[in-house]
């Protein structure tokens, strides 16, 4: 089960073990659902069975912790309603927010009260940068603009820590160019570095998380790669700063997410997790596994292997689709990826990567599809 030894199931090294936060909210699920326990299935209404089935989920699954982005349930800027619809999805017992663009009706406090009355916990907090800063946020040749959004980013911390997280995503959507000749690279690499050094030292205590992204807001970004990342990262070198990895944002750069999920859970480096889908060109924010299943579960397999014990945030996009039921399927997928790759076993799993043999890695993948087990795979890793 890899190198950590800790006792938690995924988790960071050795020692950094966190209790499962939204445990009261599971526990009042069991309590209500006691009552009928012991009663034929006959005999409850739909609203017990309900219940039920909550608390089968729980109990399966109450060492895996799920977020889901709030967006997708806003409707006409009413943020207070849309937590109040994630608290009420099956499971979801996290979410993320945007600074300021979550917080413009809510202040940090007033935030912190929502959440506790909903039993929901801050993931964490990501900067949403906006118009001010279309020239770039961190390298904006206009050091006043600069300076905003650094001082954006510290409220966010603030904000953050004031709702109960120590976690703050950095996406830099604007730092980046257009065209040959708009970008003195390394100068403007260097102002980036040193905002997010800024950034690390001034909270030590509050991890600092880079998301790349190759394109999208501009046409290339200065940090436009899992490469691009780690050398950033060793550039910044903190030791609360990691980065983020979205899995459609990876496809899109031409990046394995398996391959940069277990670099980064190596290093101790690896601070959150967004899962969706898409096809490779854009950031389609599709549902889970709807067309990488494999690479789906080569990244869930790193997590186990590696016993990460962090919060898997779905950051789809349902438009046509009801967001509580697409959140809903997308931790059932998730839940069923980890069940498969259990399933076959870790350890298995290593041997068939270790053996680099592609008849035994197809096998597998046939076996994680339920088509049985393969005699050349386990002869191969006898």
């Amino acid at each position: 089960m890899g190198t950590s030894t800790s006792s938690c199931r995924w988790s960071k090294p050795a020692g950094s073990c966190r209790p499962l936060r939204s445990a009261p909210r599971m526990a009042r699920r069991a309590y209500d659902a006691a009552d009928h326990c012991c009663q034929p299935a006959s005999a409850l209404n739909d609203a017990e069975r309900k219940k039920l089935t909550t608390i089968v989920i729980t109990v399966r699954f109450a060492d895996m912790k799920f977020a889901t982005r709030l967006n997708s349930f806003v409707s006409g800027g009413d943020v207070s309603a849309a937590l109040r619809r994630v608290a009420a999805t099956d499971a979801i017992d996290y979410v993320d927010l945007n600074y300021p663009e979550h917080f413009e009706n809510l202040d940090p406090a007033a935030m912190k009260a929502l959440l506790d009355e909903l039993g929901l916990t801050l993931n964490g907090t990501a900067t949403r940068f906006r118009k001010q800063f279309v020239a770039g946020e961190f390298s904006n040749p206009d050091e006043t603009i600069r300076r905003a959004a650094i001082d954006l980013a510290k409220e966010a911390i603030d904000a953050s820590a004031t709702c109960g997280s120590d976690l703050l995503t950095v996406w830099l959507g604007f730092d980046g160019y257009d065209f040959t000749f708009q970008k003195d690279y390394a100068k403007d690499l260097q102002r980036i570095v040193e905002a997010f050094q800024e950034l690390a030292d001034y909270r030590p205590d509050f991890r600092i998380s880079i998301e790349y992204k190759p394109y999208e807001e501009r046409v290339h970004s200065m940090i436009n790669s899992f490469g691009q990342t780690l050398d950033i990262i060793k550039r910044i070198d903190r030791p609360n700063l990691g980065a983020t990895l979205d899995f459609a944002h990876m496809l899109m750069a031409g990046d394995q997410p398996g391959f940069g999920a277990s670099l980064l859970l190596e290093d101790g480096k690896l601070f959150g997790i967004h899962l969706n889908d898409g096809n490779n060109a854009h950031d389609d924010g599709l549902m889970i596994g709807s067309i990488h299943p494999f690479e789906t579960m080569e990244m869930i397999y790193f997590l186990l292997r590696y016993e990460w014990d962090g919060v898997i945030y779905f950051d789809t996009f349902p438009i046509r689709e009801d967001a509580q039921d697409e959140a809903e399927t997308n931790r059932a997928t998730v839940e069923l990826f980890f069940e498969k790759v259990k399933a076959v076993g870790v350890d298995r799993i290593t041997d068939v990567i270790r053996s680099q043999d592609g008849i035994a890695a197809q096998q597998l993948r046939n076996e994680l599809l339920g088509i049985g087990a393969s005699k050349y795979a386990a002869e191969l890793t006898r």
